[in-house]
């Protein structure tokens, strides 16, 4: 799938909205029927981060997070793949704080983007 979204721009972070930034995503439209699950297995993952986080089960988190590097910028979600380095170092270096701020990070961002279709 990566081959639709090759030479695109993905991922814009940089657009201040309020106190906070809006998040866009640059998805191909070869995938549109695909990005309402993409959506509901990321907020799904979360959920599961929170859990992991919870019981200090940090293999989970580093398997998640490794999930997240592969998914991410297949679809067109390169923030996505970014946090989930982040996740997997912090899940290897067993960092609570960090890993708190990275899951908060992430459940704003799945609440937040905004999705253009090229």
């Amino acid at each position: 799938m990566t081959v639709f979204l090759r030479g695109f721009t993905r991922l814009r972070r940089n657009a201040r909205v309020g106190n906070g930034l809006k998040y866009r995503a640059l998805v191909s439209k070869a995938l549109l029927d695909l990005i309402p699950g993409f959506l509901r297995n990321r907020r799904e993952e979360v959920e599961s981060l929170r859990r992991a986080l919870l019981t200090g089960d940090f293999d989970q988190v580093r398997y998640l997070g490794h999930r997240m590097r592969g998914v991410g910028d297949s679809y067109g979600f390169e923030y996505v793949s970014i946090l989930g380095r982040r996740l997997e170092q912090c899940g290897r270096e067993r960092n609570v704080d960090h890993l708190g701020e990275l899951v908060a990070d992430y459940a704003d961002y799945l609440s937040n983007v905004r999705i253009e279709y090229a």
